[in-house]
């Protein structure tokens, strides 16, 4: 079995069809959340989703979508998307983003959108990464929600270990070790690489891949901008940050 985890689409379909293009009829996928907000496309990517995704769990923009849950922490720019969401957010969309939980644990490793019990912290720094250990037994634990490509390692003697996945990469993962696995983002990467990021796990074989790839930017911009988004969010998609 080969899981296909993918995180933080936000509504850009482009980039998520090119995603999915990479994978394999029989592979497993699965989304961290934050399928919405920010990109133009809320409705279309949900119903992909919704086909495709055998496994989701809620984002921090999954939940502002349905309740304004947490909007007072947003940036004006993430605001007026989220606002922009709501207006445009079809009731099939709405209904099954609803369903969707906090987290799923599964005997090997678990799923969050940001961090363990404290669903929409960020992952940033060695500190959040031994709290994040620390609040859970999970060997692996898959995350997205800061959109950059990296993972955190806790060895025997509670050392943190960590690195970027700038570029891609791949990982062979020791029974010795734990991880916390940021898959980046599918629509709209922060580590000064605009190339989309999802990751690929083979369980059978302790391996984790990072797929970088291109997709169609000036597309989604062009639709931004035609939807009356912020511009900043339109601007930041071509410099991956």
């Amino acid at each position: 079995m080969r899981y296909a985890i993918l995180s933080d689409v936000h509504g850009n379909v482009e980039s998520l069809v090119q995603a999915l293009s990479r994978t394999r009829s029989d592979d497993v996928i699965v989304c961290l959340g934050d399928v919405v907000g920010y990109g133009p496309n809320p409705n279309e990517v949900v119903a992909i989703l919704r086909d495709r995704a055998r496994h989701a769990v809620l984002g921090n923009h999954d939940l502002a979508a349905l309740e304004g849950f947490g909007v007072e922490h947003f940036n004006e720019a993430a605001r007026a998307a989220i606002q922009w969401t709501q207006e445009v957010l079809d009731q099939p969309a709405r209904a099954w983003l609803n369903l969707l939980p906090y987290e799923l644990r599964f005997p090997e490793f678990l799923l969050v959108h940001g961090a363990p019990v404290a669903y929409f912290e960020y992952i940033l720094d060695k500190q959040d990464a031994a709290a994040a250990f620390d609040r859970t037994d999970a060997p692996i634990i898959f995350v997205g929600h800061t959109h950059i490509a990296q993972y955190w390692t806790r060895d025997a003697d509670g050392a943190i270990g960590h690195k970027h996945m700038q570029g891609g990469g791949s990982l062979e993962m020791h029974t010795d070790r734990r991880y916390i696995v940021d898959v980046g983002s599918v629509g709209q990467p922060r580590d000064l690489n605009p190339q989309a990021s999802f990751v690929l796990y083979e369980p059978s074989l302790r391996r984790i891949e990072w797929l970088r790839y291109d997709y169609s930017i000036e597309e989604v911009q062009r639709k931004m901008r035609a939807a009356g988004l912020p511009r900043y969010l339109v601007d930041r998609l071509s410099r991956g940050r």
